[in-house]
């Protein structure tokens, strides 16, 4: 079965979480800790990527090395089209939907599209959406960030990937984000599309996460946070388990 086929297929039941791994922080080996710790928790899924400053090295090993420690399914988090692995199960296929820069709405896609098919990667297609503050990630995409009031934007960007035949949608807050995207604006979203939604960035705490899950989101994702913690297990245990019961 597909990657995105099972990870559906689960979302009939319930919510689901996803742990963000960046390949610059936590190269090789020490992913492992991270992978470990989000399988035992309960975590459905590992995404790597989400930042400018590892190699294609570096993330080549970190899949390897996490894909001989766990049984969960490792997704690319692209930054770009020279940064990918045949090791990975899938690839989440993104636009940034709010970029004024069309390196990321189709030059990335047009390049990276061969290799995809080349290596066997399975293409989640996704709209990706930027929202208040943006951080890292508004600033490389040159992202028109949607003010987090403005929640008839972020839904109308949403729906205009639906229409475009895209199989998802995030909301992000970018990583390190003093603040997640407000439930308002989740809530709006949700009740506007008919596609899954993914909303991360800024997601710190087990309140933050469940409020999120409630509002609508149907898959949370966590990465600093949990990259941050002495105890990655307890801190991942705790985020799953306020995403399942919301």
């Amino acid at each position: 079965m597909k990657v995105k086929d099972a990870l559906w297929a689960r979302l009939r039941r319930e919510k689901l979480h996803m742990t963000l791994v960046d390949p610059e922080d936590h190269p090789g080996k020490a992913a492992v800790r991270i992978a470990v710790a989000a399988e035992r928790a309960g975590s459905d899924a590992i995404m790597i990527g989400g930042s400018t400053g590892y190699t294609h090295g570096d993330l080549d090993l970190s899949v390897a090395a996490i894909k001989a420690a766990v049984d969960l399914p490792v997704i690319i988090f692209p930054t770009s089209a020279s940064l990918l692995t045949p090791r990975a199960d899938a690839i989440y296929f993104m636009v940034m939907m709010n970029s004024r820069d069309p390196r990321f709405l189709t030059r990335e896609q047009m390049r990276g599209a061969p290799l995809v098919r080349l290596f066997g990667i399975e293409p989640i297609s996704m709209g990706y959406i930027i929202v208040e503050p943006g951080m890292k990630v508004g600033k490389v995409g040159s992202a028109d960030v949607v003010k987090r009031a403005d929640a008839a934007t972020a839904a109308a960007y949403a729906l205009a990937a639906e229409f475009l035949g895209m199989q998802c949608v995030y909301l992000e807050a970018g990583s390190g984000a003093p603040r997640p995207v407000p439930p308002a604006m989740v809530r709006t979203v949700k009740g506007t599309i008919s596609i899954p939604l993914l909303v991360g960035g800024g997601i710190r705490t087990p309140e933050q996460a469940g409020a999120a899950a409630k509002a609508g989101a149907d898959i949370i994702v966590t990465g600093t946070a949990v990259e941050r913690s002495a105890d990655p297990y307890r801190k991942l245990s705790a985020l799953v388990k306020a995403v399942k019961g919301a």
